[in-house]
């Protein structure tokens, strides 16, 4: 019961480096002595220090014969600074719990054969679950190389995010609209299509008090460039970081413009309908470091990401209206020719918000 009291209280530090540490996972890390927890650390911003250092830091010498909490098998490789083990071993701590091993082929196995070659008693598993869960973006981007993708969605009862017109604001109140704040903080980048940002010039930033550090990279996919020089995003290009993905070749005097005020415009190969190819859009990132990716908008978007079986997790905002079948639907058409073809996924969490409802789908593995 100890080993599982200090594991969770390690994950919920992980937890506060998520979005924050890419291309690093977040980790937590709590040292316990005597049965008091001596040190805590968590991933820093930019994904160093390494949550070990920074509790070994905080304990000081009273880490010796300390045990030694870890959300992640502590890495065994030299980076950018040393071995997570190896700074466990030499402040003589005499055991470490781990959640769960590192699937990065620098590690998977060695940071725990380490430890345990210098007669460090060591446990896995413990809480491996909830570990899966918090690393689910650094997973993704090391086994499948693309970022673990989350599809956010506030509609109707009906599944609608808008009026025929184009009206949307607001359909959830201002609790649900908090909570997806929160949730966009947890995330490495946050991508649009570009007809919603033509048609809401969003910011898609985070504007939650004490969070304004939390700054998403802004991605948009735009095939022939049009997104206006006039807005938000553009405009903060130079503040936030602007990632803009479109066709090779397209309108270069627009491409020069849109890079003289700091957006990066990549070059990404068209699919079989001439547009952007998620997948290939997908793999860009991972390269690029990103592992936690919120898609918001809009519907041809999130389609496309549906029908590439692309989605990880929805988190879906429910408000108790209705507006009908001429409003717009959250996902366009996904061209299905049977209902065995449907992705599927698994509710895991439900939450009351005012008078809103928060969802949380994770895809059903075997279909």
């Amino acid at each position: 019961m100890h080993d599982i009291r200090h594991m969770q209280a390690a994950l919920a530090l992980a937890r506060r480096g998520l979005g924050i540490v890419w291309p690093n996972p977040s980790v937590g890390c709590v040292l316990v002595k005597d049965g008091a927890v001596v040190g805590r650390g968590w991933t820093q911003p930019g994904g160093r220090p390494h949550a070990e250092t920074e509790a070994l830091r905080r304990a000081g010498e009273q880490a010796r014969g300390a045990t030694a909490y870890v959300t992640l098998e502590p890495c065994s490789h030299t980076g950018k600074t040393g071995p997570c083990s190896q700074a466990l071993i030499d402040a003589g701590v005499a055991r470490v719990v781990s959640a769960i091993r590192d699937p990065d082929e620098r590690v998977s196995g060695r940071g725990i054969a380490m430890l345990q070659a210098a007669g460090i008693d060591v446990t896995e598993g413990v809480c491996r679950e909830e570990a899966d869960a918090a690393n689910a973006g650094f997973f993704s981007r090391v086994t499948r190389g693309r970022p673990m993708v989350t599809f956010k969605t506030a509609t109707t009862l009906d599944g609608r995010i808008a009026l025929e017109n184009g009206e949307s604001q607001w359909i959830t109140g201002e609790r649900a609209r908090q909570y997806g704040h929160m949730i966009r903080a947890t995330h490495d980048a946050v991508l649009a299509g570009i007809g919603t940002v033509a048609a809401d010039d969003p910011m898609l930033n985070c504007r939650l008090p004490g969070l304004e550090d939390r700054v998403p990279v802004r991605v948009v996919l735009d095939t022939t460039l049009r997104i206006s020089l006039d807005g938000k995003l553009v405009h903060s290009a130079r503040q936030i970081p602007v990632w803009i993905f479109c066709l090779p070749g397209m309108n270069p005097g627009k491409r020069a413009l849109l890079e003289d005020a700091g957006v990066h415009v990549l070059d990404c190969q068209a699919d079989g309908d001439g547009r952007i190819d998620v997948m290939a859009m997908l793999r860009m990132l991972g390269d690029a470091g990103i592992t936690r990716l919120m898609v918001e908008g809009g519907g041809e978007t999130a389609a496309s990401l549906f029908r590439a079986g692309r989605v990880d997790e929805i988190a879906w905002f429910r408000a108790g209206s209705l507006i009908g079948g001429d409003g717009r639907a959250s996902v366009a058409g996904l061209r299905l020719d049977s209902i065995a073809d449907m992705p599927k996924f698994n509710c895991v969490e439900r939450r009351q918000l005012g008078p809103d409802l928060l969802e949380v789908y994770r895809l059903r593995l075997s279909r």
